[in-house]
């Protein structure tokens, strides 16, 4: 696998992860696009897609590390008399909260690792179809318009069981490729009416522990059968690529949702989705 491939791939996985574009789809679809075969098989390509979910992981927890350390000692502490605190956002969160918090992002988390582990198969094998891609991306961009058209002022600390348990279901939807986790997430966060902000946090937090989950889950079954040959260049440039834009990612569509709505993403979503479909109907590609 050629370097520049495997950087490319890094900087599409690292972008797409969080912006609401979908990254599953885009790293579908741009080898697709590019004629790119540097895979002898799909345990190889899923090996790589892997590393580069680890790179954003890294990235992300680059980003929010003072907030994943105040989540981890909230999570494992007594339960306290609520008093001021916190730094998640603005709702400066007591400590009480932020152990809640927590728990609620591990919450928020089962319904798509348990939809992973029980339809994995089925998933690689019949959803990545280039048309389905295509019309997710449309379909699933215009209801993100719809949903971040509606008024929303609540932030983090108002977070409930059955908000995470919602959230956590649209994070389910996205093993489609093109639904988009971070898109549909902020989707659902933006229809039980969280802030642009609050929503963005909250899909990037919820996405920590199912990316390490799925990180470690496939990296054990990398230890069995063995690191593929040749590939100890790309994996690296790969995941550095992902990692630093996956950072530069959460860093920017934090900065420009306080100004600015999710509308170019859609503009985006639907021009891709409409040019993927057409290429694949016409066989122009």
């Amino acid at each position: 696998m050629p370097i520049l491939h495997a950087i490319v791939l890094g900087i599409v996985q690292g972008l797409s992860e969080f912006l609401p574009i979908s990254s599953s789809g885009h790293l579908l679809v741009v080898p697709w696009l590019l004629n790119w075969h540097d895979f002898a098989n799909a345990d190889i390509e899923k090996t790589f897609d892997v590393a580069l979910h680890l790179g954003t992981l890294v990235g992300a927890v680059a980003y929010f590390w003072g907030d994943i350390l105040t989540l981890v000692k909230a999570a494992f502490r007594k339960p306290v008399p609520v008093t001021t605190g916190g730094t998640l956002d603005a709702d400066h969160l007591d400590p009480e909260a932020d152990r809640r918090l927590a728990w609620l992002i591990v919450l928020a988390s089962i319904p798509a690792a348990v939809t992973g582990a029980l339809f994995d198969s089925a998933i690689t094998e019949h959803l990545g179809q280039f048309w389905l891609i295509g019309t997710m991306l449309a379909v699933f961009g215009l209801v993100l318009l719809w949903a971040d058209r509606l008024a929303g002022h609540r932030g983090v600390g108002e977070w409930t069981r059955r908000d995470a348990l919602l959230m956590g279901l649209g994070q389910a939807l996205a093993l489609q490729p093109g639904v988009s986790r971070s898109g549909v997430t902020i989707t659902v966060g933006r229809k039980l009416g969280f802030s642009r902000d609050a929503a963005a946090r909250l899909s990037f937090l919820m996405a920590l522990p199912i990316t390490a989950g799925a990180v470690a889950y496939k990296g054990l079954k990398l230890a069995h059968n063995g690191f593929p040959s040749g590939f100890a260049g790309p994996f690296f440039w790969g995941i550095a690529a992902s990692a630093v834009t996956g950072y530069l990612a959460v860093w920017g569509l934090l900065r420009l949702i306080r100004t600015r709505s999710f509308a170019p993403f859609v503009v985006y979503r639907v021009v891709a989705g409409a040019a993927i479909v057409l290429v694949f109907a016409t066989g122009l590609r």
